[in-house]
């Protein structure tokens, strides 16, 4: 299939909702009615969507943040807190995580799984805006964003924004879907994208049109290469990624120094 990242319009005032365009100042909303459609269903359609890899994707990054007992961590677009549980027990008593979602419905969910799970004291729940974010200058010691930066409307502010919040010495970590390096690979991963991966989410979350903006939006994201450039711009340092399950996902980094 053609890349629609090459036929998208360019008119400044409009940007892309999936492969619709729309008004930038409609999108935030608009992907606020995809995740409070999918909140209850999030974590069971992760596990179906990616048969469980999800989890190996995720750990690998947790894994590159190297977060040390005392840290400031924070988890944009942190949902249901799937990274969040496992900072919060490798920060230990002395450190904190900061769990933000733009999404209150995300937010919520990740609250209840994380309290049932008896992690409390050093978890905060922040209703935030990757592009504006309220915190102060040079707070965090790592901040990660695991497959939530294709949904923001400006990438670029939000780079911008995670570089001002973390302290010098800190890093970024961004995980998210990116673009496949075989062709052949591609060619199956948008079978599956637009054919299976609908009939899914209507079947077991009853909603097969988020699950199409899904599809629609990763392929509307910038590569790896442009997301690195997109990292550069915004000040860090020894800016790298890694190619996951064959470019599927890949695990971007950069440092503040």
């Amino acid at each position: 299939m053609s890349d629609p990242q090459s036929t998208h319009s360019n008119d400044t005032s409009t940007t892309h909702f999936g492969f619709k365009q729309v008004e930038k100042n409609q999108k935030a909303s608009l992907v606020a009615e995809v995740f409070d459609s999918v909140a209850a269903k999030y974590d069971v359609m992760n596990d179906l969507m990616s048969m469980g890899v999800h989890r190996l994707w995720k750990r690998y990054t947790i894994d590159c943040a190297g977060v040390r007992p005392g840290n400031q961590v924070l988890d944009i677009a942190g949902g249901t807190g799937d990274l969040t549980a496992k900072f919060s027990r490798l920060v230990g008593s002395t450190g904190k995580v900061t769990l933000a979602d733009i999404n209150l419905s995300m937010l919520k969910v990740g609250r209840d799984k994380l309290r049932d799970r008896g992690l409390v004291g050093n978890i905060d729940y922040v209703q935030a805006d990757a592009e504006a974010l309220p915190f102060p200058d040079n707070t965090f010691d790592v901040v990660t964003m695991a497959f939530g930066l294709r949904n923001v409307t400006e990438k670029q502010n939000a780079l911008d924004s995670v570089y001002r919040v973390l302290k010098p010495g800190g890093r970024l970590l961004v995980l998210e879907f990116s673009k496949p390096t075989s062709e052949q690979l591609s060619k199956l991963y948008d079978m599956y994208s637009f054919h299976i991966l609908p009939k899914m989410g209507q079947l077991v979350a009853n909603d097969a049109e988020s699950y199409q903006y899904l599809a629609e939006s990763i392929r509307m994201h910038p590569d790896q290469d442009t997301l690195k450039g997109m990292f550069e711009k915004a000040g860090f340092d020894q800016c790298d990624y890694q190619n996951l399950t064959g470019g599927i996902v890949a695990l971007h980094r950069g440092f503040k120094f």
